[in-house]
């Protein structure tokens, strides 16, 4: 959930590593540090904070030198402050790290029987001792004794580690916790949590493998070790993403731009997949077991999040159009119950980011016991990606807001996709009904760009409702896990409560929370639930509580007693939460902005999550 960015080559490292750590900032920014090797050895500096922290505290002392490491921290073991940001030092040595060492407390005993004294209160700082303790005892070079040292280690972890005395060296390892090395043009080698840093300078990178050291030498290039120890040549691959799907591009936040970036991303997830003219649809990346998927007695979904939610949503889509039952589970609750998972089943694992530390642990469960895996993530040759028997990229661009948005509507694209692909080939959708879902679908892009047209009203509401201390969202069908995302956007940026529930079950407890201070947020769009929704508007409005509701454009029934709605362009069932998520995104969004805010980075969480 940290940022890990490195370089070593000619030029200057500094103004590379701040660069990248604020292209990574999004991943956690509670502190920030960097360790540069150059004439005056090793100098480290880091503070409690952003990035731009950092940049004050290190302004008028001059980082030079030709290489060196950068991090921003998301905390786990320690209160951020200026002694738990990395780097961590023992001796010689500077460490960044990514992830957990679940076995720190005894190694630390051990450590300190050796005479070893700490600061911080981080698992890191055990282990940039413990390298350190291995090259002083065992006389061992750096990568040598961050092998070594590794053996020791229980946990998840991606590391960077550097040596005074070798000032042209990096050395990395990665178990669970991605690294992607950049090579460039002119031999300059370069490392960061992701290939957002990286981006700007090459286009050719290596992604790091699980239990892979690799060696970032200025004089001798890259060089990568497996497991076995053994060198390896490294497979270099081309980057896709664009340097300005990096930048805002004129809006105030990145989640902003991403939920206007919706109709691009939902198109951009079905091209190439969905063929108007043929009247099919065709998913290369499960190609070859599509059949597997069509015989499958059950699918089980699990994410986190809102990828959880865009499994729900998958839930009612394959119920509905293939009729294999669902099962949909939290991944981070999924590994720890002992589950019961037949060879036949077929698990779909769902994260933006493909490094969920929770959903990657499911699948590794899952594919023990022999179920078939596919992956639905947005990241290409992430570790899901790479860990998955197949699966299907969203393609729907970086996402730099922590508050997920057009992940999620790329999500169940690629689900609606799926769904009606296994329902064609299983002979349980009508064909006339196919090609109709087809149509609306191919639809859906334009029908977003009209919903975005809303947002001065959802601005206008979002300012009525701003010091609300309370929400309720309510949907039935495919709009319950709606309501769910949308009191979970809510949270997360705003940091008002807010709970989201099948609109039929508010009367068996929520309903004694609803009073004339309580905004209740209803997916009330025409479809089949539809009276029973405005049965439950009612029951609202009986107590004072107010009502705002998304519905069917040339709605009056429901317009006549909610205190405000939001109209939607008519669709089918299955995809409303296409369109209705997305006044729940922009409310979110505005409610945040008016409270002061930070929408890009709300506090104490973290965009990509990899650790459990």
């Amino acid at each position: 959930m940290c940022g890990i960015v490195g370089y070593v080559g000619s030029k200057q490292a500094w103004p590379i590593l701040i660069s990248g750590l604020k292209r990574l900032e999004y991943r956690g920014y509670d502190s920030a540090g960097v360790a540069v090797l150059g004439p005056d050895g090793l100098k480290v500096r880091k503070c409690k904070g952003r990035v731009s922290d950092l940049q004050a505290h290190v302004n008028g002392d001059p980082m030079t030198g030709t290489a060196g490491i950068g991090h921003t921290r998301w905390a786990t073991h320690g209160e951020p402050n200026d002694v738990n940001a990395h780097p961590h030092v023992s001796g010689d040595l500077a460490l960044i790290h990514n992830g957990i060492i679940e076995n720190y407390a005894p190694l630390k005993e051990e450590l300190i029987s050796r005479g070893y004294t700490f600061s911080s209160e981080t698992d890191t700082e055990v282990l940039v001792h413990l390298i350190a303790d291995i090259q002083r005892t065992e006389g061992t070079d750096l990568a040598e004794s961050v092998r070594m040292a590794l053996q020791n280690v229980v946990g998840a972890y991606a590391i960077v580690v550097v040596d005074r005395k070798n000032p042209g060296l990096l050395v990395a390892a990665r178990k669970s916790s991605p690294l992607v090395i950049g090579i460039g043009d002119d031999g300059d080698l370069f490392l960061a949590s992701d290939a957002t840093p990286i981006v700007e300078h090459t286009r050719n990178v290596v992604y790091m493998e699980d239990g892979e050291i690799a060696i970032l030498d200025r004089e001798h290039g890259l060089r990568v070790r497996n497991t076995r120890n053994q060198e390896k040549r490294p497979s270099i691959q081309a980057l896709e993403i664009q340097l300005e799907a990096l930048e805002k591009g004129g809006y105030a936040h990145f989640m902003l731009k991403e939920i206007y970036e919706q109709p691009r991303s939902i198109r951009d997830s079905m091209r190439g997949r969905l063929n108007l003219a043929q009247g099919n649809i065709v998913l290369g990346g499960i190609k070859d077991y599509e059949q597997r998927m069509v015989n499958a007695k059950r699918i089980l979904i699990v994410g986190c999040g809102t990828s959880w939610h865009a499994g729900m949503v998958g839930e009612y889509l394959f119920e509905e159009f293939a009729r294999i039952p669902v099962e949909v589970e939290y991944a981070s609750e999924f590994r720890y119950r002992n589950p019961v998972i037949n060879e036949d089943d077929i698990v779909i694992a769902i994260s933006q980011s493909g490094e969920t530390a929770d959903t990657l642990a499911a699948i590794e469960l899952a594919k023990g016991r022999g179920a078939t895996i596919i992956g639905i993530c947005n990241v290409v040759g992430s570790s899901i990606a790479r860990q998955t028997h197949a699966g299907s990229y969203t393609h729907a661009g970086p996402e730099i807001g922590v508050a997920s948005t057009k992940a999620f509507t790329a999500q169940v694209t690629l689900l609606t996709l799926m769904a009606l692909m296994v329902g064609q080939r299983k002979g349980t959708i009508d064909g006339a009904r196919f090609q109709q879902l087809l149509q609306e679908l191919d639809a859906i892009p334009a029908k977003v760009e009209k919903v975005l047209k809303t947002e001065a009203q959802v601005k206008y509401i979002a300012d009525i409702y701003r010091d609300a201390r309370n929400a309720l969202y309510l949907g039935r069908g495919y709009s319950f896990p709606v309501a769910l995302e949308g009191a979970l956007k809510l949270k997360e940026i705003s940091y008002i409560h807010a709970e989201g529930y099948p609109a039929a079950e508010m009367k068996h407890g929520p309903i004694a929370l609803i009073d004339e201070e309580m905004p209740v947020f209803v997916i009330a769009t025409h479809g089949a639930s539809y009276e029973k929704v405005v049965s439950n508007i009612q029951e609202v409005k009986a107590r004072k509580g107010k009502v705002i509701a998304i519905v069917t454009e040339g709605d009056t029934t429901v317009k006549g007693i909610a205190d405000h709605v939001i109209e939607v362009p008519a669709t089918s069932d299955a995809l409303v939460p296409l369109l209705a998520v997305v006044p729940l995104q922009l409310l979110s969004y505005h409610v945040a902005v008016m409270r002061g805010c930070n929408v890009d980075q709300p506090r104490n969480l973290a965009k990509s999550v990899t650790v459990e």
